[in-house]
């Protein structure tokens, strides 16, 4: 049909000026084809020797367009517009519009071409797509809470119709059945913890990408794997901070809204918020300052930082309650209680959640107190601090993809070497909070690992103990 629509543009595209004869073959007796009207027409392109080229007769379907809405119309509009259903055209083409190019091995280039064009059918006015309504029939279908064995959908072009058993719907004039055997058709999945401007760290390490990296390289990099975690099934994702390339996850938000690119639907955060000193890239000279893959503050000067990041467009705020920082390089907490209660309560009278890194047992439960939506990793939540998320409400995103990738990149080989002990740890954390009635989140923390595994999350929460459904 391309190839089709290429020819036909170089060749009709300009009758009028040409002034190529057209002649009327066969009257028509139906509607009249409009600009604006979707038709479906059948096409013919032969040389004068009689040589076929290419027939649509022969394929044994006509093809479709919109008189007026894309490429293909300003090449036949021309010649469609004002024919009626059943009508036939016919045209010879001079050798300078006979687009050789399109059919380097059989059109030489004094070749004259003949063309004939018949209205099949005028479909509908107002450019509608002409396809008829598609009936999946899955052996399974995931609501969103139920699996069922005996549910069918019926979409119209990017608009679900309807959900559930065939005799309950009311079906539509017109429906093509599509089979889908062995498969289950369930809604677009969720990932609640990406990072789309990072890429594994066995590639570049972090501090190279957040140092040596531009933002504009690491923005092209970001749109790549939007379209790679929207083709691997995620339909919306909350991205957890640009480690460093400011708020340029505002504009990738901008152009997959704007259809520039493909991409899931995005929640950002923007910069993320971080307690002076506790952050990286660190271990450089006194006298050097890098830039850091998150912004600084503390204090009264959060509430200005958490408006100015909500200002440039972030969905809510992402702060770290603790960090690598402590005598020995350990975890512990940044933020003070109050701090967190600042940041929380700003971000809120915004109508803004916030959310927060944290993986000690004090900087989960002074976050919880805080009122974050969430809790990013969660390593060391002890059964206490399980207990008072599962009473605030406060959810768990355990990021179990990103620690078994980063023990890989360090040698461990799953299914041959031992669990690591912050495997086991992760392990038995997810364990804690199931327990305790903590609501699981899905997310992974992509980047760390290739944008497109994104499943790979969910098969380990699978595997670490949480029934399938629920996972789901």
């Amino acid at each position: 049909m391309k190839r089709w629509v290429a020819l036909f543009l170089m060749a009709v595209g300009h009758l009028t000026e040409s002034g190529l004869p057209i002649e009327i073959v066969k009257p028509g007796e139906g509607a009249i084809a409009q600009r604006g009207d979707w038709v479906r027409v059948h096409e013919e392109t032969k040389k004068l020797d009689g040589t076929l080229i290419y027939s649509t007769w022969e394929m044994g379907q006509p093809i479709g367009f919109c008189i007026g809405g894309d490429m293909a119309i300003e090449a036949v509009e021309e010649v469609v517009t004002g024919m009626r259903e059943g009508e036939v055209r016919t045209m010879v083409v001079p050798p300078r519009l006979s687009r050789r190019s399109a059919y380097p091995n059989v059109i030489d280039r004094e070749d004259r071409l003949a063309y004939k064009v018949e209205l099949v059918e005028v479909v509908s006015s107002g450019c509608r797509t002409p396809h008829p309504v598609q009936l999946l029939r899955p052996d399974r279908v995931f609501d969103g809470t139920t699996m069922h064995d005996d549910w069918i959908v019926l979409v119209d072009g990017e608009t679900i119709l309807a959900a559930g058993k065939e005799d309950e719907l009311e079906m539509p004039e017109r429906v093509r059945e599509v089979p889908l055997e062995g498969m289950t058709l369930m809604p677009g999945l969720i990932e609640g913890h990406t990072h789309l401007f990072l890429h594994p760290y066995d590639e570049t390490s972090w501090n190279d990408q957040v140092l040596k990296e531009s933002e504009a390289y690491r923005t092209i990099l970001a749109a790549k794997h939007a379209e790679a975690t929207l083709m691997a099934g995620y339909t919306t994702a909350r991205d957890l901070g640009t480690e460093g390339a400011g708020y340029a996850d505002a504009a990738l938000k901008q152009a997959i809204e704007e259809g520039v690119i493909p991409g899931p639907r995005l929640l950002i955060s923007s910069k993320a918020i971080v307690a002076t000193g506790a952050y990286g890239p660190r271990g450089f000279a006194p006298h050097v300052d890098p830039p850091l893959g998150a912004e600084a503050a503390d204090g009264a000067d959060l509430v200005r930082v958490v408006r100015d990041q909500i200002g440039h467009g972030a969905d809510f705020i992402k702060v770290y309650a603790d960090y690598r920082w402590g005598p020995s390089g350990e975890a512990q907490p940044t933020f003070s209680l109050e701090e967190l209660k600042t940041i929380v309560q700003t971000a809120r009278s915004s109508g803004r959640p916030t959310v927060a890194h944290a993986a000690t047992p004090e900087g989960m439960r002074r976050a919880t107190l805080a009122g974050v939506e969430t809790i990013e990793h969660g390593d060391g939540g002890t059964d206490d601090v399980f207990a008072l998320m599962a009473e605030r409400g406060v959810a768990l995103c355990p990021t179990l993809a990103a620690v078994e990738s980063i023990e890989r990149y360090r040698g461990w080989t799953k299914g041959v070497d031992s669990d690591t002990a912050r495997i086991a740890t992760k392990k038995e954390s997810l364990q804690r909070a199931i327990d305790a009635g903590v609501t699981i989140c899905m997310g992974g923390d992509a980047g760390v690992y290739d944008h497109g595994y994104n499943g790979m999350e969910l098969e380990l929460m699978a595997e670490y103990g949480m029934a399938p459904i629920d996972v789901l």
